[in-house]
């Protein structure tokens, strides 16, 4: 393959690039552009940040991520979720070691992408399919939840605290004497005002329409005379390109547990935004090319003064909405936040804080998903318990940590449900076909051979279940009228040492007793693991029978078997043996 076929394969959406698809992309990355003003600003005070930086994260890191990354759709960039959990643990990293904020951001971003870079690179985009969704809902709940209540104080002009949600809370409830009731009126304005135009018209990029309307009453009646915040009281805009920094290395071994789930976080949402997209166009999407186009981004987010940046739903649904044909509408949209930054920064400093507030209090509402939680709580228990734990680790401990103590919920449950090892007892109906009966019903209502059973296994054959099969095999040694037993594991899957190891101590207790276990259905790389382990010579090579290209042809051979065994050919098996000869043996597809 040739360079130019190589990079044709990368980017499909850019073969036979005409008019029309500039046109849509133009006017959808404008549109994101539109968006990732007051987003920026915003998510950047959410994180604890300059309004500056949250700007820069939306420029440089949507550029590369939109050309290195599968999806066509996928806009990089600051985002909510993540900048809570860069806030909370930036803030209290900074104080601890003296660093600069903005610094300690910038390092977690190259932290962040590296190990994005790297997770993609080793193939491990499947890794996100074992992150509970009710993890990730729990944590985006409690993170609306505290986006909603970090905004009180800007909302009332008053004093707010840090800590946990009621710590926040308990503060901020102490200086509510000293409302400033001009605040009051322009976040509650800015909410409302929202409310209203998504009424209108969901279309309206109502997020820069309310903010440009604050700026505009904030020159005509000057707020900040009257004790109102405006941006440039926390940190000025620059009318500047987004400068080229190099992120500190000091400190890494502190930083890296919350880069280790703030790079999961990133992950999840940027993974689950593209596949939301790609079901509604049909596209397809590489979940390792997707780890390692968001890393990309990231480690540009850190050498261009930004910060951790994932994928963006708001701004990645605009672009698909807004008419966008490829990825060159996200590096559209990243060129024009740069030249809105470059000439009109200064007038982003007159934003007045509190229109800000009400937009984030709108934007935490948004989060908040209550179909989904509904659905989640009664589902299954174990959803139920992964999202209730998660959201309350995001009120009461470090974002990082309750990430962390979700995933292992997650991880908990899901072990459980691969552990689970379902057996059945197939048994000979008056036809001579083998039917499914409960293992242990003596009145199943077909006709068992006498000193044979035959286990069917469904699952997952590792050291989880390990106690379960063994739990299986000790049934039928308790059994004394049994002789033979036959095992069908053609609907199982793996099998490393420790499942090895029960079959061979059971064959070994059987023929201890003078019984036989038969393992039916082991497929070639089964057989395998089975030599490897010193398990075959154990069970014995002619009790070991291997899947065949006909239906029941290795059941057909073991039940042969097991009448050598027994010396004798019930009726039971004579009616098996005597249907299985007046059908033609199929083979399988």
């Amino acid at each position: 393959m040739t360079p130019i076929d190589r990079l044709k394969a990368l980017t499909p959406d850019l073969v036979d690039y005409d008019k029309t698809k500039l046109i849509g992309d133009v006017g959808s990355g404008a549109a994101v552009a539109f968006l990732s003003i007051p987003q920026g600003v915003a998510y950047a005070m959410i994180a604890g940040l300059p309004p500056k930086v949250g700007l820069y994260a939306a420029m440089i890191p949507s550029i590369i991520g939109a050309l290195t990354r599968s999806s066509r759709h996928v806009v990089a960039g600051p985002t909510n979720a993540v900048s809570l959990l860069v806030g909370g643990a930036v803030a209290t990293l900074a104080a601890q070691n003296g660093a600069e904020p903005v610094v300690v951001a910038a390092t977690l971003a190259l932290m962040v992408g590296v190990m994005q870079v790297a997770a993609g690179a080793l193939r491990l985009g499947a890794i996100i399919d074992y992150i509970g969704a009710p993890v990730v809902l729990g944590y985006i709940t409690g993170a609306g939840v505290l986006i909603a209540v970090g905004q009180l104080p800007n909302l009332t002009g008053t004093a707010g605290g840090s800590g946990n949600l009621l710590e926040k809370l308990s503060v901020w409830g102490q200086g509510l004497t000293q409302v400033n009731p001009l605040a009051l009126v322009l976040g509650i304005g800015a909410a409302a005002a929202v409310v209203l135009i998504r009424k209108i018209d969901r279309r309206i990029p109502t997020a820069v329409l309310v903010m440009t309307l604050g700026i505009v009453l904030e020159f005509i009646f000057d707020f900040h005379s009257r004790g109102v915040q405006v941006l440039a009281d926390i940190a000025r805009v620059p009318s500047s390109l987004p400068p080229f920094s190099i992120p500190s290395v000091a400190g890494l071994d502190t930083l890296l547990p919350l880069a280790a789930a703030t790079t999961v976080l990133s992950l999840v949402e940027s993974s689950a935004v593209g596949r939301s997209l790609a079901a509604r166009t049909g596209d397809r999407v590489d979940a390792n090319r997707e780890f390692i186009g968001q890393g990309l981004a990231n480690v540009a987010a850190a050498f261009s003064g930004g910060y951790v940046v994932s994928g963006s739903p708001s701004r990645s649904s605009m672009c698909w909405r807004a008419g966008g044909k490829t990825r060159l509408a996200g590096v559209i949209g990243g060129l024009m936040v740069i030249v809105m930054v470059w000439v009109g920064g200064p007038i982003l400093d007159h934003t007045p804080v509190p229109v800000l507030g009400g937009l984030l209090v709108i934007v935490a509402y948004d989060v908040i998903d209550i179909p989904r939680i509904k659905v989640t709580l009664k589902t299954t228990p174990g959803d139920a318990v992964a999202y209730i734990v998660t959201l309350i680790g995001c009120f009461s401990l470090p974002l990082d940590r309750a990430i962390y103590l979700g995933v292992g919920v997650s991880l908990v449950f899901f072990l459980r449900r691969a552990s689970i090892l379902v057996s059945s007892e197939l048994a000979i109906d008056e036809t001579g076909r083998l039917r499914e009966v409960e293992v242990g019903d003596d009145e199943a209502p077909v006709e068992r051979a006498p000193k044979l059973r035959i286990i069917h296994l469904e699952g997952a054959l590792f050291f989880g279940s390990a106690g379960e099969l063994r739990r299986i095999l000790d049934a039928q040694v308790a059994d004394p009228e049994v002789e033979v037993v036959i095992l069908r594991m053609k609907r199982t899957g793996g099998m490393d040492i420790s499942c090895a190891t029960v079959l061979a101590d059971a064959a070994e207790l059987m023929r201890s007793r003078g019984m036989t276990l038969l393992v039916v259905g082991v497929k070639p790389t089964v057989y395998a693991k089975l030599e490897r382990a010193n398990a075959m010579e154990r069970i014995g090579p002619e009790n070991i029978f291997e899947t065949q290209v006909t239906w029941f042809g290795a059941m057909d051979a073991a039940i042969e078997r097991a009448m050598e065994i027994t010396g004798f050919q019930c009726k039971a098996m004579h009616n098996y043996l005597a249907w299985r000869s007046s059908h033609q043996p199929l083979e399988r597809p």
